[in-house]
């Protein structure tokens, strides 16, 4: 049954479709599950992986799609209801099918962007368990990731105020670390400007150790990224004793296992590393896990939800983070190399409107009536913004893999300016696809779906952009080159100095190219659209992520920690006191 999406706000929609949801029993029957391979956490459940995985290891995977976007625009371009979407219509296909998502930041579901929970009737259920906390992962990270920048800080206290006999009387040795060269932060999951910069220790020597410090948001910290890419516990444990939190005087790294905190680290993350099974509005499986903000973090769901989901469905979706430069680029090169899954196709998400922006359209501001060019017919820029559509398209093809177009669909959308969108895919290569998701659910995506099997069929020619063995500042021409579009990169002497000393190091020959740029556009000037033409992609720094083999260039003046804006989702957030429901999700 689709709900009217044109009256009904998202968590109106919601509320009705969880009435019927599938309870954790359910859904244990529903998908052929063992009785301990479900975790119950009240209308919800985790999955046992490692049970999940043992039983059916030798059963064959199923078929492997990615969902990716053209370059965001403030328009959108739904790539979770998409993702959704295609789940719905699959299933309406009578395939079996499920999706593996990321779970949403408090920072944009309070913010501007809501809770990436989809939309209309293309929507993850319950959508307040999605939207507010989940099963506890995004704390048990915070928690994690924390307790190792507790554990630093008061080793630099006790060592400042103790002789080396005091401290030996304690069970320490002097780690002798440089205040200036401390690379771990705090994080938070919410957008919070005020804390990108501030001073920690003011008071008495008893109060800790005066330095500057910073916050970063929860899903940039290296905990989400090894939740990522994590094999197993055991994995997971490995790596998270090998993060670098400072370097000593002498510029050797200190590490968690250096601070002794890396066991309890991973204790808060036991119960993290299973997956959270949810569900589509027409109740087909949805597996949670990891974050997003791909222009920061990896921004994936996990390969374990993706190795669960390629064993209990003969079709997995998964969603990678913002646009194919960005998301779907990690997805292809960092995650796809440390899984070693093949995917089939990935799904390019466009909307009609995000086109016309990328055609020159004009500004669109919050608060203010769409200008009309977003609301009437204009094939004229619909037809410019579609170079930024094929751009996108041939990073995909440049990976081997089929792509499908998906025209997610608004009702201000006419048959020329569709039609202009089909002519462009399909001359760059691609599958093209109208899906009403939004307004029709499954019944809506018959064509999505459709397009994605009849793709699924062709033989894939999967290859990495580059060979581990390419120094790190070829890998970023590569990059900035081949899937920006770039004429080239520069760098700061102190980001190339960087990247010359981790290129000798034999120890980071096989760490993961983990790009920070803004999402905003193919550039690193996110008010620029489109398909730049002309030039230079800036490198300001590099970061190292040693627990989960990352090496993270910092490009443009992109922040570690986004900014609240001036008209938040919070204000339209409350709670039903008579019955506890929450209302304003979007």
């Amino acid at each position: 049954m689709a709900y009217d999406a044109t009256k009904l706000k998202d968590f109106e929609i919601a509320e009705q479709a969880e009435k019927n949801m599938p309870t954790p029993d359910q859904w244990r029957e529903k998908l052929g599950l063992q009785k301990d391979e479900v975790i119950q956490y009240g209308r919800i459940a985790k999955l046992d992986f490692i049970k999940i995985i043992e039983r059916l290891k030798d059963k064959p995977d199923g078929k492997y799609i990615n969902v990716t976007a053209i370059t965001p625009t403030p328009l959108g371009e739904g790539k979770t209801t998409t993702t959704m979407g295609l789940v719905e219509g699959l299933g309406k296909r009578g395939q079996s099918v499920g999706a593996a998502i990321r779970q949403p930041s408090g920072g944009p579901t309070m913010n501007v962007k809501g809770t990436a929970a989809g939309g209309g009737n293309a929507l993850a259920i319950p959508m307040t368990e999605f939207s507010l906390g989940l099963t506890g992962d995004l704390n048990d990270i915070m928690n994690a990731h924390n307790l190792g920048m507790v554990a630093l800080t008061a080793r630099m206290q006790h060592e400042r105020n103790y002789d080396d006999a005091e401290l030996a009387k304690r069970n320490l040795r002097r780690l002798d670390i440089d205040p200036t060269r401390v690379e771990f932060n705090w994080i938070i999951d919410f957008c919070a400007q005020a804390l990108r910069n501030i001073i920690i220790g003011i008071g008495s020597k008893m109060d800790g150790y005066m330095m500057q410090s910073r916050f970063a948001i929860a899903v940039s910290s290296e905990i989400m990224a090894i939740l990522a890419v994590a094999k197993d516990l055991k994995d997971m444990r490995d790596r998270i004793g090998k993060i670098i939190v400072a370097y000593d005087k002498k510029g050797k790294p200190v590490t968690t296992s250096d601070l002794e905190v890396a066991g309890a680290m991973t204790a808060f993350m036991r119960n993290a590393i299973n997956p959270t099974l949810m569900s589509t509005a027409e109740y087909q499986p949805v597996l949670v896990h990891a974050g997003p903000f791909a222009n920061i973090a990896i921004g994936q769901s996990s390969i374990i939800a993706d190795r669960i989901a390629l064993k209990m469905f003969d079709y997995n979706v998964t969603e990678s983070g913002f646009a194919a430069d960005i998301g779907f680029e990690k997805f292809w090169n960092v995650k796809c190399r440390f899984s070693g899954l093949t995917p089939n196709v990935s799904v390019i998400t466009a909307t009609i409107r995000a086109l016309k922006m990328h055609g020159g359209g004009p500004k669109v501001v919050a608060g203010r009536p769409l200008p009309e060019e977003y609301t009437k017919e204009n094939v004229g820029l619909v037809e410019k913004g579609c170079a930024n559509l094929v751009h996108h398209i041939n990073t995909v093809r440049k990976a081997g893999i089929n792509p499908v177009v998906c025209i997610n669909a608004f009702h201000t959308d006419t048959k020329d300016e569709i039609a202009a969108v089909r002519r462009a895919a399909e001359a760059a290569g691609a599958r093209c696809a109208l899906s009403e998701h939004w307004a029709k659910g499954g019944d809506g995506a018959l064509e999505l779906a459709d397009a994605v099997i009849d793709a699924c069929k062709e033989k894939v020619n999967f290859k990495h952009l580059y060979p581990l063995e390419m120094p790190l500042r070829q890998r970023v021409e590569a990059i900035a080159r081949e899937v920006y579009g770039a004429d080239g990169v520069s760098w700061t002497a102190e980001a190339e100095a960087k990247a010359k000393a981790f290129e000798e190091n034999p120890e980071y020959k096989d760490f993961a190219t983990m790009m920070v740029k803004t999402h905003l556009s193919l550039s690193a000037d996110p008010a620029v659209k489109g398909v730049p033409k002309g030039w230079i992609l800036p490198v300001r720094d590099v970061l190292i992520f040693a627990g989960a083999k990352f090496l993270c260039p910092m490009t443009g003046t992109i922040s570690l920690m986004p900014g609240t804006s001036s008209d938040p989702a919070y204000r339209r957030i409350d709670v039903d006191t008579e019955t506890g429901k929450v209302m304003g999700l979007f």
